[in-house]
């Protein structure tokens, strides 16, 4: 039984819901859940935006710009952890005396509605997991609910509104807002360095992703990796792992280089399953797929079932995204901000067989460009050619004076540029037939790709 939270009441009794921001990638799922429910709803931000497109075409009343009448006639404000605590819409809710509720409490009020609650975490590669899982549930007709924190060009959306009991939902460790939420299986990626401005310690990390399995009944988890290992110490319930040694439950082997990613065959127990030829680059996507099939089977789905839509599944939004081919050159965007990520990213393609890679890169936070500095340089340096952005502070204050420079100088072939305009003119400049240019990173570097994919058009 599901331990239901004050929150879970206030939902229960509210009908007309306002919620700020809802154009927001984590927002917008969320309201097309809402409104499947039956709940009446209204919204403002501040910038258009296709998701803020796809909750207009719902029949929801969008505002834009943030103005304290907007929340005149809601029961519930529900906030992205974007806005601030001076936004004139809180301001004028606390006044009315109407109740609150940040985006990450409301997403746990949802999970507990469902007792099929898959929540895919780790460090790296959970929106890829979780939209491929979602992709795997829509084309075998199980008709999830997802929250995703990337777009899936199957649903052509950051999540879907499903009418079963299953739902998909990432389950992002930052700040401990996975532990809102109350998975009935959790999937367990990886654990790396990452959000040590909020952790201190790995002990720390550990600790926290093995409270938010202790919420879960099973655990899918990656047994190569030691500190997954370690964060299923005391955990009470089924564990099923997944990885390349042979002792985990499902594992793959024959792994080889296809056209667009790895070929494999999936065993579980040392027995052959089914083949497998993924269409998303990179041999870390191996994993990924092997932890979806670990997932699906467990819920019953035939292995015909799951194959066909692990295979069908080309990539999430910003998650190696190609945007184009121009004059011989790929154009190619990508999340990845973390120095595993960028290796992971720049290998995979490394090993497409381009002549040149090259990388434009805009750090994000201070802090992790700081922590992480060396790790840094040597996942760039990958690359052929680098290009460097000035580091996106995001919510951060830079107290030690890092800068992308300190970057630059551990790299051979590297330019420091002053904006996304001049990345993107940089990049365009250095690429020749038989190049892939990969713009990274957590912040808005894409806009520098969308700039090139322009320069390039003409």
């Amino acid at each position: 039984m599901k331990k239901y939270l004050p929150q879970d009441d206030i939902i229960l009794n509210v009908k007309k819901i306002h919620m700020i921001g809802i154009g927001g990638s984590g927002m917008c799922p969320l309201a097309e859940i809402l409104h499947s429910q039956g709940y009446v709803l209204t919204g403002s931000d501040v910038n258009e935006s296709d998701p803020l497109k796809r909750v207009r075409a719902m029949g929801v009343e969008v505002f834009m710009g943030h103005k304290a009448e907007n929340v005149h006639g809601a029961e519930l404000i529900v906030y992205s952890a974007a806005i601030n605590s001076e936004n004139p819409e809180l301001k004028e809710a606390a006044k009315l005396g109407i109740p609150t509720m940040e985006r990450s409490k409301l997403l746990g009020a949802i999970t507990r509605r469902y007792d099929r609650v898959i929540g895919v975490c780790g460090t790296h590669g959970k929106t890829t997991t979780t939209s491929c899982l979602t992709q795997v549930l829509v084309m075998n007709e199980q008709d999830p609910t997802a929250v995703i924190g990337g777009r899936l060009p199957l649903i052509n959306a950051n999540g879907i509104a499903g009418k079963s009991e299953f739902m998909v939902c990432e389950s992002c460790e930052f700040v401990d807002t996975f532990l809102q939420l109350s998975p009935d299986m959790a999937v367990l990626l990886n654990i790396d360095n990452d959000h040590l401005d909020y952790f201190k310690t790995m002990d720390n990390l550990v600790a926290s992703f093995a409270k938010f399995i202790k919420m879960s009944k099973v655990a899918v988890i990656n047994g190569d990796d030691e500190l997954c290992k370690k964060a299923i110490e005391g955990f009470g319930g089924e564990v099923i792992t997944f990885g390349l040694d042979p002792t985990n439950d499902y594992t793959a082997t024959d792994i080889e280089r296809a056209s667009l990613g790895f070929k494999f065959t999936v065993n579980f127990k040392g027995e052959p399953l089914f083949d497998l030829e993924l269409s998303v680059p990179g041999k870390h996507n191996v994993l990924n797929a092997l932890s979806v099939v670990a997932a699906c089977r467990y819920y019953g789905l035939d292995n015909g079932g799951i194959k066909k839509g692990i295979e069908a599944f080309g990539g999430a939004g910003r998650r190696f995204e190609k945007l184009g081919f121009f004059n011989g050159i790929t154009l190619v965007d990508d999340y990845a901000h973390h120095p595993t990520e960028i290796a992971a990213t720049l290998n995979a393609a490394k090993q497409l067989n381009f002549k040149n890679v090259i990388a434009v890169f805009q750090p994000f936070t201070f802090s992790r460009t700081e922590l992480l500095k060396n790790e840094f340089i040597e996942a760039l340096s990958i690359a052929d050619k680098v290009i460097l952005t000035p580091i996106m502070g995001s919510r951060e204050v830079n107290t030690t004076g890092i800068s992308s420079e300190h970057l630059a100088q551990g790299l051979k072939d590297c330019t420091v540029v002053a904006g996304l305009p001049e990345a993107a003119e940089k990049a365009v400049e250095l690429a020749g037939d038989g190049d892939i240019i990969i713009t990274m990173g957590g912040g808005d570097i894409y806009k520098s790709a969308y700039i090139m994919r322009d320069i390039m058009s003409k």
